[in-house]
């Protein structure tokens, strides 16, 4: 083992409560590289963290905000590893200024989330958790529900995660839509979906799941009032993609017919969310933000993370820096679809 000198000890900030607890041993791996794992907790209330981010020198940042705040508690940091792929919530502007890389771990939880994706679809349009909860009550009686190829499939964003979906999708056998404004039209096609504006694809699709980036809201009043009676609207991107009152009342009207999601506006403090409301148990199903928590996923946003981490604090490049956020770049999936895409249309 290359032995280290204390000067050469970094302390690493974790804040993420899923890191190292796969398959791999991370702590250890830190350890090697001559590092200490410092673990804090995962809702980044300041005043916890005040104490633990002045002697830290790297911080590997769970979904909680980072703001001018945190960075300003910090003189020692060196970089914010994103344990994950969006970064609405930390504040790039401050830490750029404070010349701090931000970096984040693409492409590590994609087959999770696609994989979740999917089931969503199938649990909204087959009634798994209400058909699971009648019997448990002693009701047998049945809903009947809709296959999934004879559905028109609308993606909203067609980056990893979303092709990964359409990939999934092949087997069953719908029409995919795809709306994604960074990606080519015959990139799209190649990659399995039918490219189509933003509007076109709530307007057309039966069901609708939602891959874009948070910060911005996609469903509200207006698209909801155009979208096709009985539509299965999924989102395992970010809750503050979808106005919820709005959805809550299209889930009443019958517009939507389920919305199934893996977190609401607010993630965790989410108790007062409409769709949470008992009337609509039977049209809504969530789930705690799971989509990313398999073994897989952890170690893979774990060892992206720590890598870039150790990377920074030994003077190199990290391999995963987020660009700056006033400039939209898209990083498309540099594996082709192996699979043609039929030419014959539904």
């Amino acid at each position: 083992m290359v032995r280290r000198t204390a000067a050469l000890m970094g302390v690493i900030l974790v804040t993420s409560r899923s890191f190292s607890d796969g398959d791999l041993d991370l702590v250890e791996r830190a350890a090697q590289a001559g590092h200490r794992i410092l673990r804090g907790p995962a809702h980044h209330d300041l005043d916890e963290l005040r104490s633990l981010l002045h002697g830290a020198d790297a911080w590997i940042a769970g979904t909680g905000a980072v703001t001018e705040e945190h960075l300003a508690a910090a003189p020692k940091l060196k970089v914010v590893a994103r344990y994950g792929v969006g970064t609405e919530s930390v504040d790039l502007a401050a830490a750029r200024d404070r010349g701090i890389p931000v970096t984040n771990t693409p492409g590590a939880n994609a087959d999770a989330v696609a994989d979740h994706a999917v089931g969503l679809m199938l649990a909204a349009l087959r009634f798994v958790p209400d058909g699971d909860r009648r019997v448990r009550a002693g009701d047998w009686s049945v809903r009947r529900g809709r296959e999934l190829g004879a559905a028109t499939v609308g993606i909203v964003g067609f980056g990893r995660i979303g092709q990964g979906v359409a990939a999934r999708l092949r087997g069953f056998g719908p029409r995919v839509l795809a709306a994604d404004p960074f990606l080519p039209d015959d990139v799209v096609r190649a990659r399995g979906a039918e490219p189509v504006a933003l509007d076109d694809l709530f307007h057309r699709a039966d069901v609708i799941t939602l891959h874009a980036p948070g910060g911005q809201r996609l469903v509200d009043a207006e698209r909801l009032a155009d979208m096709r009676p009985g539509t299965v609207l999924v989102n395992t991107a970010r809750g503050d993609l979808i106005d919820e009152a709005s959805v809550a009342r299209a889930l009443h009207d019958g517009i939507l017919a389920c919305y199934a999601a893996d977190t609401l506006d607010g993630d965790t403090a989410a108790h007062d969310s409409p769709l949470l409301a008992p009337e609509l148990a039977d049209r809504v199903i969530v789930t705690p933000h799971l989509g990313a928590q398999t073994t897989q996923a952890v170690d893979n946003m774990g060892s992206l993370s720590l890598a870039d981490v150790i990377a920074v604090l030994s003077g190199a490049e990290p391999a995963h820096p987020v660009p700056d956020a006033s400039i939209p770049v898209p990083v498309p999936d540099p594996v082709p679809v192996p699979v043609p895409v039929p030419e014959e249309t539904r």
